[in-house]
């Protein structure tokens, strides 16, 4: 063992097992897979002829740093990265809390050990997580994914993948396993924050944006969980997902189609969970009748951790104990599943057994290698295997003022204001203001897949207040975010006595990637499932207690997903919904709170009144919210009974598009190019959009489209474009939003795709129930 100081320290290292195996074979002189000139189609075939079996499966095992690098103290293990090199030398992942220069080093020495002393010398992937930001120390972190959607502005987000690649690139990790391409349909599922929103257009959108702006760097994006992850059965994160073919065609499939097939994802991570019965992650009709077949997808899929076990521990589709690792293999290869990644029984690495059984053919394996080869020939590792800086140069390229400056824009324009009663909001800075709340100070809010430790580290609210605020202010707790007690509450209800106005930061929590598996406390994250909106513990009696000084309180969720609080919609002078937060996120805010920012962020998801209301999504079907009247639970305990509920609400309290501004917006002259079409034109629907304040603002103009007679059941409108756009006091603008009526066709009661002709509802406004005007277009 010795410490990883310089790549120099193995390069004289070859084990007898790799120089036996490399005698004897052709002179790599000419070969044409060699050449950068050639086409990739060709560089695959001849690689591909090349190869033993056993190098072939070896691309298709996802090895791990750790197989050669002591994450404790940073010790180099020769044997374990050539056991990996040939065993599970396609991909290795580093996404693990150590020095970043460990990172580094041990990625360099694996690809130069490949480079040197293996026979192909074909470059690995090195993959670690990416969603808001580089898993490794140092990193800049961004806002999570669900916030992300709120700014609306998908322009924003490929910038920050950029930034996220470049800061990758630095350490000389390729490959990053996002964005998640996932519709959030079911709120109580831990994973909401990792997603975009309710609605497959808004995310896919994000998720192209999020694609092209990693791979524009040459790092592979790897869109997950594929597919139809989000709404899970009971909200639990592997549940089953029950539905059809046409409600996966309709709703959950085209997110994923708009950042794989239009962004050009190099790579696709298949899902936990079984749709209708069948594994997502060995489903042929998914993952080859679809994927390949209708979309031309030519790269490869990978499982998520510990996924193929599933088929026998979870699906009992096989013997578990032990796994049934045969069954394993012809279950996932011939439908399509290229990759096995770690965390399970590895069971892939029985390849060459059933080939030599003749139990799977080897054209199956060369399939699966083939597309492995080709999005590496196409991102260009062959000609740049290892492109991290020097030692020196990291720090010019991670966590730069550039990309923290982008982080708290994002951030900025992320934060929705939901409620502003008596135009409370902006505050004035010499306002003295108390700051109240477990999610207020301590720690940053962070969401789950950042690196150990890093809620140290970061802006918080009371931070960020601080340093903006020229009047006083002060800090209470109030209350732990984990705790019934209320201990806390004299000194916070004292403090907000004491001021003009009070700040409560109340919400939910998640944990960064070692803390989530530690069995700490925790409210949303991967495998962290809720039964309930409402806020924990003592939070809520928190919030009512300041209210009743009766100085204004301006209440800000913290949040991973909405939360259910109506009465303070109510009763609060105003309330500001900041999902997951960025290292800036507490100075973006405070800049929002006082006014240097407008708030200019939209709901990605719509906020129910109880849980009991899910789902609440904008877009449900025709004969969905067929509501008569409503009942109610007043705060002094009278109950109005009603039907649709008896005793609430199944309406959205906070629809889908849904954020105010400081700012006023008119729309007039809303019209489209032609009123009469066929299925190949494209509609560009106009309107006119004024700022009618003193103040500058940005607006999201969002066009929807209703399809008003169908011949099968569709959702009662569908979002189908939208522009933000930035106007000054007193400004117009003309906005113009293209939609291709292509777009617009349904699957029918034969599942073929058509554009049917009849008469379409073009609505635009500024949410999803929100609208300014509508012109009807005719299909002949």
């Amino acid at each position: 063992m010795r410490l990883l100081t310089s790549a120099l320290l193995f390069a004289a290292a070859v084990s007898a097992a790799d120089v036996a195996a490399n005698q004897g074979r052709p002179s790599l002189k000419n070969a044409v897979y060699k050449n950068p000139k050639a086409s990739v189609d060709a560089r695959v075939a001849d690689l591909l002829s090349r190869m033993t079996l056993e190098e072939k499966t070896s691309q298709l095992v996802q090895g791990d740093v750790r197989n050669w690098m002591n994450e404790t103290d940073g010790t180099f293990n020769q044997t374990g990265l050539e056991w990996s090199t040939r065993t599970r030398g396609g991909s290795f992942y580093v996404g693990i809390a150590v020095p970043t220069k460990w990172i580094s080093d041990a990625a360099r020495m694996a690809q130069e050990y490949i480079q040197k002393e293996t026979y192909l010398g074909i470059p690995a992937f090195v993959q670690t997580e990416g969603i808001h930001g580089f898993l490794a120390f140092n990193a800049t972190i961004f806002n999570s994914p669900i916030a992300h959607a709120c700014s609306w502005n998908p322009a924003l987000v490929e910038k920050m993948a950029s930034a996220i690649a470049v800061e990758s690139l630095a350490l000389g990790a390729n490959q990053l396993f996002a964005p998640v391409a996932d519709v959030a349909r079911e709120l109580r599922h831990g994973r909401v924050e990792e997603m975009y929103g309710e609605d497959g257009f808004l995310s896919g959108e994000f998720a192209h944006a999020y694609v092209k702006g990693v791979q524009s760097h040459g790092v592979s994006a790897m869109v997950k969980h594929f597919a139809a992850f989000g709404p899970a059965e009971q909200g639990l994160n592997v549940g089953p997902v029950h539905g059809g073919e046409r409600e996966l065609r309709t709703t959950y499939l085209p997110s994923y189609k708009r950042a794989i097939i239009d962004g050009g994802a190099y790579s696709i991570m298949t899902a936990y969970h079984s749709y209708d019965g069948i594994p997502a992650v060995a489903d042929p009709h998914l993952l080859t009748d679809i994927l390949r077949g209708e979309w031309g997808y030519k790269y490869f899929t990978m499982t998520d951790a510990g996924a193929s076990d599933r088929l026998c521990n979870a699906f009992r589709m096989c013997e578990a104990n032990p796994i049934d690792k045969e069954a394993v293999v012809k279950y996932i290869l011939p439908a399509g599943g290229d990759v096995e990644m770690g965390g399970g029984s590895y069971s892939f690495e029985k390849i060459p057994e059933l080939v030599a059984a003749k139990r799977i053919s080897v054209k199956e394996v060369d399939q699966a290698v083939a597309r492995v080869l080709r999005a590496k020939f196409e991102l260009g590792l062959f000609e740049n295997p290892f492109p991290a800086l020097k030692e020196s140069e990291v720090p010019k390229a991670i966590h730069t003022k550039e990309h923290v400056a982008l982080a708290q824009k994002l951030d900025e324009e992320s934060i929705v204001l939901l409620e502003n009663h008596n135009n409370v909001l902006p505050l004035s800075k010499t306002a003295n203001i108390a700051v109240i709340g477990p999610m207020a100070h301590g720690f940053v809010n962070y969401g789950d897949y950042v690196v150990y430790g890093s809620s140290k580290h970061g802006v918080t609210p009371y931070d960020g207040i601080k340093a903006v605020s020229e009047g006083t202010v002060t800090y209470a707790q109030g209350c732990e975010r984990w705790s019934t007690s209320q201990e806390g509450f004299p000194e916070a209800i004292a403090a907000a006595e004491e001021a003009d106005v009070a700040v409560v930061v109340v919400g939910t929590w998640s944990r960064d990637q070692n803390e989530l598996w530690m069995g700490l406390n925790a409210t949303t994250g991967e495998h962290v499932d809720v039964d309930s909106l409402d806020l924990v513990g003592a939070q809520e009696g928190l919030v009512r207690a300041i209210i009743n000084t009766g100085k204004p309180t301006v209440v800000v969720f913290s949040s991973g997903k909405p939360v259910t609080a109506p009465w303070i919609s109510e009763q609060a002078a105003a309330l500001v919904q900041q999902f997951y937060p960025g290292e800036q996120g507490g100075a973006a805010l405070a800049r929002v709170l006082f006014g240097d920012v407008n708030p200019s962020g939209k709901l990605s998801v719509s906020f129910p009144h109880s849980v009991g209301a899910l789902p609440v999504y904008y877009d449900y079907l025709n004969s969905g919210r067929d509501i008569g009247d409503v009942g109610k639970v007043y705060e002094n305990g009278t109950l109005a009974f009603g039907h649709q509920y008896v005793l609430g609400d199944p309406r959205p309290l906070y629809e889908f598009g849904y954020g105010l501004s400081y700012s006023t917006f008119e729309y007039s002259d809303i019209s489209v190019d032609k009123v009469k079409v066929t299925a190949k034109d494209t509609v560009t629907v106009s309107a006119m959009v004024k700022n009618t304040s003193q103040r500058n603002g940005q607006e999201v103009v969002q066009v929807y489209v209703k399809d008003l007679v169908a011949s099968v059941v569709v959702p009662n409108k569908q979002l189908r474009g939208f522009e933000k756009v930035s106007l000054k006091a007193g400004e117009s603008k003309k906005v113009e939003i293209k939609v291709k009526m292509q777009d617009l066709g349904v699957w029918g009661a034969r599942m073929k795709y058509v554009v049917e002709p009849g008469d379409f509802l073009f609505l635009v406004g500024a949410s999803s129930s929100d609208f300014r005007g509508n012109v009807t277009v005719a299909l002949k």
